[in-house]
């Protein structure tokens, strides 16, 4: 017997990437892949993986790192508290991952030091400054208004995807209709 659907169902989107879907222009989030990393009722919690800032982990940070993790670019994970740190962390196999299947998202200085002092040929580190959140039912609305692509994530996407150009390679993929999103100028009037 077919169990009944219902259409009403709460669709959380913990572990998939939001797309800037054509109509952010002028805001934070245009050109923007974002990752969800945390969505219930009480909201969302995503970090968009698309904004270098421009600094590196240890002009940032002032921790004992190791050299690779103070070379890497922090990222700006969205526009709510800027100076609050989080960092998405991967390795082969991640029992208590967070957020998808072989990642989690941390915030404590002192966990991420203890990731990069522990030795893993396979582990990798992403660092981000503020984050991306939502109010109960904000992101629910702005999906509905058609604001936003949703696109299963990956840890490729993630941590190999040249930051950079993830969002137009990803609408590439997606099909002719999003490929005119993606290649669309970003100022309109010069269409």
């Amino acid at each position: 017997m077919n169990k009944p659907t219902n259409s009403n169902a709460q669709e959380f989107l913990k572990g998939k990437l939001l797309l800037d879907g054509g109509k952010l222009a002028g805001s934070f989030f245009h050109r923007a892949a974002i990752l969800i990393c945390e969505h219930n009722t009480e909201g969302a919690l995503g970090l968009v993986l698309t904004q270098d800032s421009g600094n590196r982990v240890g002009e940032m940070i002032v921790a004992d790192l190791p050299e690779h993790i103070k070379e890497q670019p922090i990222f700006v994970g969205g526009p709510v508290q800027p100076t609050a740190m989080s960092f998405l962390h991967s390795d082969t196999f991640l029992p208590d991952a967070n957020v998808m299947p072989n990642l989690s998202v941390g915030h404590s200085l002192d966990t991420l030091v203890d990731l990069a002092e522990s030795f893993s040929s396979n582990q990798k580190i992403k660092v981000f400054a503020g984050y991306s959140g939502w109010s109960p039912g904000q992101l629910e609305e702005e999906m509905k208004r058609g604001s936003w692509l949703v696109h299963p994530a990956s840890l490729d996407l993630i941590f190999k995807a040249d930051p950079a150009h993830l969002w137009k390679s990803i609408l590439d993929t997606k099909g002719w209709q999003y490929r005119l999103i993606g290649q669309s100028p970003d100022d309109l009037s010069r269409n």
